[in-house]
């Protein structure tokens, strides 16, 4: 980086002011992000997250389940004409 030459004091106290105001800001998201971040780390929160996400998952996978399970529904009744 290279170093910025200043004509006047107004400049560095221009720029100082800057970076003051660009800290507080970032300081200002840091601490919003902590509050949300500690707002949904609740026990509702977590068990929604996590029934979510298995309903998710039972959805996609509902055809391969249906899939593995229909030959067995199959062979079963088939065994239950039998007498088997």
């Amino acid at each position: 980086m290279e170093k910025k030459k200043y004509s006047s004091y107004a400049e560095i106290e221009r720029d100082l002011e800057i970076l003051k105001l660009e800290k507080e800001i970032n300081y200002q998201k840091l601490v919003l992000s902590f509050q949300k971040t500690k707002d949904s780390i609740t026990p509702q929160n977590l068990v929604n997250g996590f029934v979510s996400s298995y309903t998710d998952y039972v959805k996609k996978s509902y055809p391969e389940i249906l899939q593995s399970i229909i030959p067995f529904i199959i062979n079963w009744f088939i065994n239950k004409k039998r007498g088997s």
